[in-house]
């Protein structure tokens, strides 16, 4: 009768430490190759939206640009735009993963590696962040020699455009479990996430709002991420900078754990 190496077949242990930096860097990269190749498409294209943005409505005000926020209307209006942008790019760069990944049936790939929910939410997360970052650096450089954009304070810009870029790549996270066409994403991007990243202070500054409307903002995240980018490109905002953080911040980690509780269960990915 034959022997059983009850050894041979006994449960394998993680062979890592506390975090697989290897296995979680190489899904980064992974990610990050997936803009990158078509860059035209996934870096380009945004910046020359908000370039067509800003000409056509530097056209169509001429010489008379009202002072906003103690700059000139278009001052006030590049960051804006430059931040619409990285938060509709960092939205969709995770949702597009996951959904992609759910339709063609890759997704099993990334379930049967051995990362656990945190390192594949974060590799995600921070491929959105990079390419939010990309996105709002090259605008920058754009819009500096078209209009002689400066910079108040490279720190706060720095932090708001990680957070709020972060913040929309875990809300796009969610998105992309929860969804299962492209056009039930198409459905969150239109109605939700470009009407909200219009309607929080990209064009005009809540100044113009009412009492109550006004309050309302200060609730927006995309709010906060557009004010908090702005003051870091003027000087200037229109909400409270501290608060704005702090709230974007405590929003962002509560997103990042329902990520990492939606994979981690297996929510619309495991049959």
């Amino acid at each position: 009768m034959v022997e059983i190496n009850k050894k041979k077949y006994e449960i394998g242990v993680r062979r890592f430490n506390a975090v697989n930096w290897v296995g979680a860097f190489n899904l980064y990269k992974k990610e990050t190759l997936r803009f990158l190749i078509v860059f035209g498409q996934t870096l380009f294209g945004p910046i020359v939206t908000s370039v067509l943005f800003l000409l056509v409505i530097s056209l169509a005000f001429g010489e008379e640009r009202a002072n906003v926020l103690g700059v000139s209307y278009i001052q006030f209006l590049a960051p804006g735009l430059i931040v619409m942008q990285v938060i509709q790019q960092s939205f969709a760069h995770s949702s597009s993963s996951l959904i992609m990944g759910k339709m063609m049936g890759t997704i099993s790939d990334i379930v049967s590696s051995p990362l656990n929910s945190a390192e594949v939410t974060l590799a995600i997360i921070l491929a959105s962040v990079t390419r939010g970052i990309i996105i709002s650096s090259i605008s920058i450089l754009v819009f500096y020699f078209a209009i002689d954009l400066r910079v108040y304070s490279f720190s706060i810009l720095i932090l708001y455009l990680f957070i709020g870029s972060f913040l929309l790549g875990a809300a796009g996270f969610i998105a992309g479990i929860h969804c299962e066409k492209f056009d039930h994403m198409a459905t969150i991007t239109n109605f939700f996430i470009v009407p909200l990243s219009f309607l929080s202070g990209t064009f005009y500054s809540i100044e113009k709002l009412p009492i109550i409307l006004q309050k309302i903002s200060l609730f927006n995240p995309f709010f906060h991420i557009i004010d908090g980018f702005r003051y870091a490109v003027i000087g200037n905002s229109d909400g409270p900078i501290f608060f704005g953080f702090i709230y974007l911040l405590l929003l962002s980690f509560l997103l990042w754990i329902v990520c990492f509780y939606l994979y981690k269960k297996g929510y619309k990915i495991k049959s």
